[in-house]
């Protein structure tokens, strides 16, 4: 979906790792309606997250994303396998990743020394603090976190 800019002439792309449609679908609107400065892409499953950003496979024209929201449950493989594969990989490694977890665990993730996740987001149950959590999320990661030039 395509949306206004955060910077004069620069459209951040976002790619949402979500298995369940319906959060999908919700996360959609949910940016739609914040008017978030993005174009969002969707990813359904880690192997098609890691076509996505790898450009492979039927996302050969697939735009490098800025930023990534992961799933931490994905069907056939947990969130680790995508974040894993991306700090392994020297052109994939700087692209920020958000964890999105339906529990509090995030924090035991979090403190765990092998993840390399750039934050975690409890994704809430009531629909008016996940509007929230999506405004925050624009007005943070989109809007004040600014990442250093690619070397």
């Amino acid at each position: 979906m395509d949306c206004r800019s955060s910077a004069p002439g620069q459209e951040v792309e976002i790619l949402l790792v979500e298995d369940n449609p319906g959060d999908a679908r919700l996360v959609q609107e949910l940016f739609s309606d914040a008017h978030i400065v993005n174009r969002l892409h969707v990813a359904t499953d880690h192997r098609e997250a890691l076509e996505f950003v790898t450009q492979r496979g039927e996302f050969t024209d697939a735009p490098r994303p800025d930023i990534v929201l992961l799933d931490w449950h994905l069907p056939r493989a947990t969130g680790d396998e995508v974040l894993r594969a991306m700090k392994d990989d020297a052109a994939l490694r700087r692209i920020p990743i958000i964890v999105l977890t339906g529990s509090d665990a995030g924090e035991e993730l979090i403190q765990t020394s092998e993840f390399e996740a750039n934050a975690y987001l409890t994704k809430p149950v009531d629909p008016d603090d996940f509007i929230s959590l999506v405004r925050s999320f624009e007005f943070f990661w989109l809007s004040v976190i600014r990442s250093p030039p690619d070397l």
